[in-house]
């Protein structure tokens, strides 16, 4: 099944799950994305019919209950709705495999553009007076997002684009420039890598999702390369990426009463009148400075200097990608690189 009829599929469920009254075929083709058609042109209009059909045999195939009838007995044309009592499923017992399987589709689910979509359908659906359901869509909310390089680098491995995109290696202050034909996407421990054929060193190379820096552009065209048959990026990325990394812990200072998604896993804490002093345990690098960065001024890291360098790192590729105006005093542009960042934060 390609990845628009899915999400028409995806958005068609929500849509109808979301309302208590019957809607009609035009009131669907204005509201769920992919139906859009002119209704007065008849080939558009005999073409989302034919589609629309489709839709509604695939869905009954897969065992959603979709329901026909209409809302008052003045009512002509036949709607739709999706019986939500027999839509639920039980409570469903997952072995530890079992759920961490569910863990990354849910991320790649979280990932796939359709929680915008949903939404602006439901928006449709209320401005057209139809009673919507706040609730009953909760478990399709996406909770998890995975790095912004994640949707580029798949979509050009799905159509055999080459692209571009600088890569931060934890040794250096500036960024390389990497040229890739990437071959697919992989999770390894937890952490997303591409995996490809890199241009400039004309060899096979794995990159960290997480230390792309900046935009990933496609600049090939589609179905310029082929990746080699039978490859096993798993492999390759496990081979890459060597022994698990050691473990560590990160001491760093917390303004009170903020930063509580640390406090919840500090393996110490003491308080103190000005600031708390938390330690962290870790096992990589990258990972909890990406977090740390995320808390902004109300984090200090003190140490070890391999987290704090990292924190530093990551706050000046934020100063860089986001210049400030000219109108910004010289005095306020120092301090956003100094002594803030020397202590590895930043500063508002």
């Amino acid at each position: 099944m390609s990845r628009s009829r899915t999400e028409r599929l995806v958005n068609l469920v929500i849509c109808l799950l979301s309302t208590r009254r019957f809607l009609t075929a035009a009131q669907i083709a204005a509201t769920v994305p992919g139906y859009e058609h002119d209704p007065d042109d008849a080939r558009e209009h005999e073409a989302f019919q034919r589609k629309f059909e489709r839709d509604k045999a695939e869905l009954r195939e897969l065992g959603v209950p979709l329901e026909t009838g209409t809302a008052s007995a003045f009512d002509t044309e036949p709607g739709y709705r999706i019986a939500r009592r027999e839509y639920a499923l039980p409570e469903i017992p997952l072995k530890p495999d079992e759920a961490a399987a569910v863990g990354i589709a849910a991320r790649l689910w979280q990932h796939a553009g359709l929680a915008a979509a949903a939404s602006s359908g439901l928006a449709k659906l209320r401005a057209a007076g139809v009673d919507v359901d706040p609730h009953a869509t909760l478990g399709l909310e996406p909770m998890v997002n995975v790095d912004p390089a994640f949707a580029p680098l798949t979509a050009a491995a799905r159509d055999r684009r080459e692209v571009r995109f600088d890569y931060r290696v934890p040794d250096r202050d500036a960024p390389d420039h990497r040229r890739l034909q990437p071959w697919g996407v992989v999770c390894w421990r937890g952490r997303w890598y591409v995996v490809g054929h890199d241009l400039d060193r004309d060899a096979t190379r794995c990159f960290r999702l997480s230390r792309v820096v900046g935009q990933v552009r496609a600049t090939g065209t589609p179905g310029a390369y082929q990746p080699p048959v039978g490859v096993d990026l798993i492999s390759h990325v496990a081979r890459w990426s060597g022994p698990t990394e050691h473990a560590g812990r990160a001491t760093v200072l917390v303004a009170p009463g903020r930063a509580a998604g640390l406090r919840r896993v500090a393996v110490e804490a003491t308080l103190g009148p000005e600031a708390d002093r938390l330690v962290l345990p870790y096992t990589d690098v990258d990972l909890i400075a990406g977090h740390l960065v995320g808390y902004g001024p109300e984090v200090r890291v003190l140490d070890p200097p391999e987290v704090r360098d990292a924190v530093i790192q990551r706050l000046k590729e934020i100063a860089a990608h986001h210049d400030l105006p000219p109108a910004v005093p010289v005095r306020a542009r120092s301090e956003l690189a100094s002594p803030a960042v020397a202590n590895g934060r930043l500063s508002r």
